[in-house]
């Protein structure tokens, strides 16, 4: 049993709550629920302390109102400035390009997400074609041959590719690599891709006007999210919690 300010969350509660925080281990889920149950009853005791009214659009009021409600009524939050801005873009300017564009042809061996053994095979095909390309086997024929994907009679050509044009896990790959044959197989949900880069355009600079926008809510949202973690380390700081310690990570969680 826990005690927050002498309201209880019982060992139930807790056991309830860890279905809604996946973890390696039972333990590890454990205090993930108590941790979140904590801070849940903290914000909406302290939410009620100030007589606080928080409503949602759909009547189900969730930590987050709560939250944001608190955030707003007790922390003053500063934006970034024009300044502020600028130097971050004077820091990071190789972040700020357009997207590079690449010429690609690839190799589809195909399996399912949930296809343990097809997978398994799948990249064992695509290691093969690798190592057969490698010794010199024409990409053109072995596309023809190997590949599920249509491009497949246009020699696994894909055209031009730029960011947000292709899945996620395949284009990151892509952006990491260098002219020529990728010499492993890329894993996406469509099975594994073998890989191949004819040219790569690269971006161009970005000017801070077409930026500023976007980093000025990066440096905003990164100052919020530090100051809801020391509001929220306040709260804890300040509140008589019985039966489970923060600073304390091998304690028995249920006393």
């Amino acid at each position: 049993m826990i005690q927050v300010n002498q309201a209880v969350i019982t060992e139930q509660i807790i056991l309830s709550e860890m279905q809604y925080h996946p973890a390696d281990s039972q333990r590890e889920a454990m205090i993930k629920a108590a941790e979140s149950l904590i801070i849940s009853e903290l914000l909406r005791q302290r939410a009620q302390a100030l007589g606080l009214v928080v409503k949602s659009d759909d009547e189900n009021t969730s930590d987050d109102d709560f939250l944001e409600a608190l955030i707003a009524h007790e922390v003053a939050i500063p934006n970034a400035t024009l300044k502020e801005c600028e130097h971050y873009f004077q820091q990071n300017q190789k972040r700020f390009t357009s997207s590079p564009i690449l010429e690609v042809q690839h190799i589809l061996l195909a399996a399912e997400p949930c296809d343990d053994e097809g997978r398994i095979l799948a990249k064992l095909d695509a290691e093969k074609a690798i190592i057969d390309l490698m010794a010199g086997a024409d990409f053109a024929e072995l596309a023809l041959r190997l590949s599920a994907c249509p491009s497949k009679s246009d020699a696994g050509d894909l055209g031009q590719i730029s960011r947000g044009q292709t899945v996620p896990e395949f284009e990151r790959q892509l952006l990491l690599g260098s002219v020529g044959l990728m010499t492993k197989p890329i894993e996406t949900r469509y099975g594994f891709h073998v890989a191949k880069i004819n040219r790569i355009t690269p971006g161009n600079q970005l000017v801070f006007a077409d930026v500023q926008e976007n980093i000025s809510n990066y440096l905003n949202e990164k100052v919020k999210r530090k100051a809801i973690a020391q509001y929220i380390q306040n709260l804890i700081a300040e509140a008589d919690i019985e039966g489970y310690d923060f600073n304390v990570s091998a304690q028995p969680l249920i006393q």
